[in-house]
This record gives C-alpha cells, sequence and structure tokens, in this order.
C-alpha cells in the first residue's frame, strides 16, 4: 500500500523525505548483508571442518583394511606351511620301517623276513592315510565312472564271466580319494565290444 503523501510539504521537502527514507531503507539492507554472508562463511566452515573429519576416518579405515590384509595372508601362510605337521608326524614310522627294511636287506636277512617287514610298512602307510581322510577307489567289477577312473585300454566282454561292457576288469594303477574328493583317480582296463583287446582309449 502506497503512503499517503503528507499535503502541508512543499515540492522540495517532498523529494528530500523520499530521499531520506530510501537511505534509510538502503542502510538496512547492507546491515542485513554482512550478517547473511557471516552465516554463509560459517556454514562452509562447518561443512569444511565435517569433510575433513570424513576424510581423517576414511584414511583410518583404509589403514586399519591394509592391515587385516597383511595378517590374513601372514596367517594364511603359516596355516599352509604347518597345515600338515600332524600328517607328517605319522608319517615318520613309515620312513623308519624303510629304513629299518633298507638296512636288514643290506646286512643279508632272508626274503621272507624282508617281505614280511614290507608288508608292515604298506600296511603302516595305508593306515596312516585313512586317519587322514584318504581310501582306495574300489575298481574291479565296478561299472565305469570317469569320475574315478582313468581308462587307459579296453577289452572285449570274457565270455562265462560277470564282466559286462563298461565294467572294470583290471585295476592299472590305484586311485585315491580325500574325504569324497579325487585325489588321483584309478587307471584301469575297461571292457568294451566296440574295441579290439588292448586297444587304448582316445
Amino acid at each position: 500500500m502506497v503512503p499517503e503523501k503528507d499535503a502541508s510539504l512543499v515540492p522540495g521537502e517532498e523529494a528530500a523525505l523520499e530521499i531520506g527514507e530510501a537511505s534509510k531503507a538502503g542502510e538496512a539492507v547492507l546491515k542485513r548483508e554482512p550478517a547473511a554472508e557471516a552465516a554463509r562463511l560459517q556454514e562452509l566452515e562447518e561443512k569444511a571442518k565435517e569433510a575433513e573429519r570424513l576424510y581423517d576416518r576414511l584414511l583410518r579405515l583404509q589403514a586399519e583394511f591394509e592391515n587385516y590384509k597383511k595378517r590374513v595372508a601372514r596367517e594364511r601362510e603359516e596355516f599352509i606351511r604347518f597345515a600338515n605337521e600332524g600328517l607328517l608326524l605319522e608319517m615318520l614310522p613309515v620312513l623308519d620301517n624303510l629304513e629299518r627294511a633298507l638296512h636288514l636287506a643290506r646286512s643279508g636277512i632272508g626274503p621272507e623276513s624282508l617281505l614280511e617287514g614290507v608288508e608292515l610298512t604298506l600296511r603302516l602307510f595305508h593306515a596312516t592315510l585313512e586317519r587322514a581322510g584318504v581310501k582306495t577307489i574300489e575298481c574291479v567289477g565296478q561299472t565305469f565312472d570317469p569320475y574315478f577312473h582313468e581308462a587307459l585300454l579296453t577289452v572285449p566282454p570274457e565270455a562265462g564271466t560277470d564282466h559286462d561292457e563298461d565294467v572294470v576288469v583290471e585295476e592299472i594303477r590305484r586311485g585315491y580319494i580325500l574325504e569324497g574328493r579325487v585325489l588321483r583317480p584309478a587307471q584301469v582296463k575297461v571292457a568294451k565290444g566296440s574295441r579290439k583287446p588292448g586297444e587304448p582309449v582316445n
């Protein structure tokens, strides 16, 4: 709403009054602007401090993560280095028996005693493997399974036997599993009617 002009004022006085009012309004604006600028500067300073705090925190977290990775890598190396310590300790008696058998063989012991010692050592070795979770793969008479068996030769099924096609008829090299996982497949000879005797598998 436009204020009513004072009719008692002459034109010069009226202009002077308007100038004075405009000057007061300008001074009020100037007074408000420094206050707003100061508030903006304070807000910027607070945001800068917050950003610096977050950056420091990020650096600390990064350093902690790097230390964690180094510690995990070191623990993994130590675990791998000493994981087989128990198994190796159990295998030392097998080594002792082999060395003893070799010593007896060189001293002129009879073949029967030497054979008995070697068989004892072999049984001890198998027992050690079984305690570690290692078992032999059953082969002869079993249906050929490429997961457990590696066919080296094929032969025709023999008449008058239970060796049907795709049945393992002979174990060439023993295979082993560890807790159900194949360590080494068994190399076998498989009955196969579509191949000639002794023909290798491609």
